[in-house]
């Protein structure tokens, strides 16, 4: 059978690309449809042999900076590719309603859902940018183009002949934007490169937080809250946030930018903890790899958290957005203490068990399953 991967865009290499790699794992014949692809970037590194098959969008100058403005026009990218000759396929969906490519034929869709649009439904988005000067502007024009863009992300996602979700909040989200079923099936999380032993030698007097540097992923709030608490951070990868979380750090924050696999296990497992902050994550591979490298994590109470993480077991929540219920939850965790539950130790295999949980391997079979069955 004929199958074709379509993905929103190959720019950073995070949690929807990994999904990506395992799928192409999965089928390695099937040829890669993309929006554009940064050639610089470690995403196109890592899919450079396979075949790329990448829109008109990509031959403007800039795509990476074009596409949010431009992205009213996503409806003619996606209608230039014609995906007729083939009998499956399974696209990569998030930012760019990279869905409902059917046009009638005999062709099945498999939707591997991300999370629909952040930027249409009204969760945080990756830009501070209602802090800018250009805020009331960049709202005016959103208010405008997103009302037609959320009419267009319904009606693609009526197209699409099976849904599959990170998890069970987004296909919360799946009923609600786009009333339709789903199967959760847990993104893959390369736990084996943290399972081993081999480390360089770190300080391990510090807390660590890293992933795309995002607003969404409130970076800043984890930074204020180190600093209240004169707790030792580290911060790795890159991202739009980036010059603005440097400032605000003022010196105080390690900044690690892009590290390799071999160097980010050993940050983890040096670590005391795992930091994340996020108000409404999607899923979240982070606090995985991080159990996986057998370190408890301090996570905010909502969103994928809730499945990722078991209190008492793999890390602790703390319940508000806000400097002081963050900074609250640093000293206790410093403490190994939990309220009512008296001195508390962190197993290392309990944690590893549980990331075991998430494996590539598992992902690959869930995924082989669901589309046999149903072609």
């Amino acid at each position: 059978m004929k199958v074709a991967l379509v993905h929103d865009y190959l720019n950073e290499f995070g949690g929807a690309e990994r999904v990506l790699l395992a799928l192409s794992e999965i089928y390695p014949k099937a040829p890669i449809y993309t929006i554009y692809a940064k050639k610089s970037s470690r995403a196109y590194q890592q899919f450079k042999n396979k075949e790329i098959i990448e829109s008109w969008f990509s031959r403007l100058p800039f795509p990476d900076k074009l596409i949010s403005p431009f992205r009213f026009l996503i409806p003619l990218v996606w209608r230039s590719f014609s995906f007729k000759k083939y009998d499956i396929v399974i696209t990569s969906a998030s930012w760019a309603v990279t869905k409902g490519f059917k046009k009638g034929t005999k062709t099945k869709e498999f939707c591997y859902l991300h999370t629909p649009p952040r930027y249409l439904y009204g969760y945080e988005t990756s830009r501070h940018w209602q802090e800018k000067w250009y805020g009331g502007l960049v709202k005016t024009y959103a208010l405008v183009v997103n009302h037609f863009m959320r009419i267009y992300d319904f009606n693609q996602a009526q197209k699409v002949d099976y849904f599959m979700v990170n998890s069970q909040n987004v296909g919360r989200r799946a009923e609600k934007f786009y009333r339709r079923d789903y199967k959760v099936i847990y993104p893959p999380v390369n736990i084996q490169k943290f399972l081993s032993t081999k480390t360089i030698a770190i300080d391990g007097s510090y807390f660590l937080a890293g992933g795309r540097l995002t607003a969404a992923k409130n970076f800043d709030l984890i930074i204020k809250a180190c600093r209240k608490t004169n707790a030792s951070l580290k911060i790795f990868g890159t991202g739009v946030e980036e010059r603005f979380l440097r400032k605000l750090a003022k010196g105080k924050v390690e900044f690690l930018g892009s590290v390799t696999d071999e160097q980010l296990a050993s940050y983890y497992k040096n670590a005391k903890g795992f930091i994340l902050a996020q108000k409404d994550e999607d899923f979240g591979i982070t606090p995985i790899e991080a159990a996986a490298a057998g370190t408890p994590v301090i996570a905010y109470q909502g969103g994928g958290y809730l499945e990722t993480v078991v209190v008492g077991k793999t890390g602790i929540f703390f319940n508000e957005l806000t400097v002081d219920s963050l900074a609250k939850a640093i000293r206790r965790f410093s403490k190994q203490s939990l309220p009512l539950r008296g001195q508390m130790k962190w197993n290392k295999k309990t944690l590893q068990s549980h990331a075991k949980k998430f494996s590539k391997e598992r992902f690959k079979k869930e995924m082989e399953s669901f589309i046999s069955k149903r072609i």
